[in-house]
């Protein structure tokens, strides 16, 4: 970089290998994250902030309040949703001309909330026990108002844990020898839309399962009367007693892996043993269905194993899977496996919402944090699923959000309107038209005109 003599520190800046280029940093008037005007045309379509600022309790007593609750909100959800998961980051962004509008009120034609002001907002109303209980509410409510568009037959729920690393003296967080870390432990509850219904922070140092009934027990309560069919699906941590009763005092299918033992062994040994003749090229696969009481049940219970045997390995690959489906055996495993697209959900709500940036002191705060991140990742999940057109309907959250949600814009104000003049590269204008389109008709239709 050259500074020729004359040019003022704030000028632009020149490149030397092409003096005719000049770079000029007008954070005021343009936006590297325009496309999140969409996701804020969702929100609006659905009313998920109107009905965040109907739950959440506003902690000021003063009335010279700048920026309302839910414009606080807006700023942390949008905000993680475009990729800036730090409150330090308001520092910058609420000059950010898309954000100010996002926000709405005084901030669209001066600023939004300053890091002081935002920090204050996550870690200490929100933080409130009556405000977390509320915000850990919150998806569950936003995604009930995507159903009333998008009304579902059956829900399929799978259970999962996961880790948080963390990398500081934070409330609660402990080695966990599994994951070979210091570090939290969160629950999730998905859907099969790939909607988080809904999150728990927990210690590092917690059985996978614990907690699943403070988790599971409100998802299920919401949708019961509202569904014709519910099903679960976890992996074997979650495979203990409780969770069968449990599920079968409410009539839900359920399909959870079994750990093996030595008596289920010995009920598949006819299995076990290597099939006469030359191995084919293929992988071979034979599957048994059996009642099963293990010493902690109260009752027996229907156990399908699969057995898989794979060209050039010496002994075979076995799965057990408890289940009170009494569809093909076939059927219950292939149900099961799709339960890893919940993991690939934990990794898109890693990879595209940071939500494991879990940095604060305290462990309430950490918890306030995941929910925000869980109502970015859900926001962004329904503009994936309800209102993306069929070139980008696969799309990941990380693709969106590098394609869509960050498109440049040069903002130019005019007496009635402002203009964002949006770049067309990876999103042109009929793709984005088309993404406005369907936001539109998930808007409430006015009633009809009396005769």
């Amino acid at each position: 970089m050259a500074h020729p003599t004359g040019e003022s520190k704030d000028g632009g800046l020149k490149l030397d290998f092409d003096r005719r280029l000049m770079l000029q940093f007008r954070g005021s008037v343009v936006t590297s994250d325009a496309g999140l005007l969409a996701y804020r045309e969702l929100d609006d379509a659905l009313g998920l902030s109107a009905v965040a600022g109907e739950t959440l309790a506003d902690a000021r007593t003063g009335k010279n309040g700048r920026h309302a609750l839910v414009g606080l909100l807006r700023q942390s959800v949008f905000g993680r949703l475009a990729g800036y998961e730090d409150v330090n980051d308001a520092d910058r962004l609420r000059h950010d001309p898309a954000m100010r509008w996002i926000v709405g009120g005084k901030a669209a034609r001066d600023r939004a909330a300053s890091p002081s002001q935002m920090g204050r907002f996550e870690t200490q109303w929100l933080a409130a026990p009556a405000n977390l209980s509320a915000l850990s509410d919150l998806s569950g409510q936003w995604i009930d108002i995507v159903h009333g568009r998008r009304p579902p037959k059956g829900i399929v729920l799978d259970m999962d844990s996961s880790v948080s690393p963390t990398h500081g003296e934070q409330e609660d967080s402990v080695w966990n020898g599994h994951y070979a870390c210091t570090c939290y432990h969160p629950l999730f509850v998905f859907n099969q839309f790939g909607d988080l219904e809904r999150c728990t922070l927990r210690p590092g140092n917690v059985h996978s399962a614990d907690g699943w009934v403070s988790v599971l027990k409100p998802v299920i309560v919401r949708y019961q009367g509202k569904v014709l069919r519910i099903y679960f699906r976890a992996d074997a941590a979650f495979a203990i007693p409780g969770v069968y009763e449990c599920l079968e005092a409410e009539r839900i299918k359920y399909a959870i892996r079994l750990p093996a033992n030595q008596v289920l062994q010995n009920r598949i040994a006819y299995l076990l043993k290597r099939p006469v003749g030359r191995p084919p090229n293929e992988v071979r696969r034979y599957y048994a269905t059996f009642s099963y009481q293990a010493a902690s049940w109260s009752k027996l219970r229907r156990v399908i194993a699969k057995v898989e045997w794979h060209p050039g390995e010496l002994y075979p690959r076995v799965g057990f899977i408890v289940t009170n489906m009494s569809r093909p055996a076939e059927r219950v495993v292939a149900f099961y496996n799709k339960r890893g697209t919940a993991e690939q959900w934990i990794k898109e709500g890693k990879g595209a919402i940071k939500w494991t940036r879990l940095s604060c002191r305290t462990f309430a705060a950490n918890a306030v944090r995941l929910q925000l991140h869980a109502l970015a990742y859900n926001l962004g999940n329904f503009l994936r699923t309800l209102a993306t057109p069929e070139p980008i309907k696969d799309w990941s959250l990380t693709s969106l959000k590098e394609k869509l949600i960050k498109i440049g814009a040069k903002v130019v104000s005019h007496g009635r309107y402002v203009a964002f003049q949006m770049a067309e590269v990876a999103i042109p204008r009929q793709m984005f038209q088309e993404i406005l389109r369907l936001i539109a008709e998930l808007r409430p239709q006015p009633p009809p005109a009396p005769a």
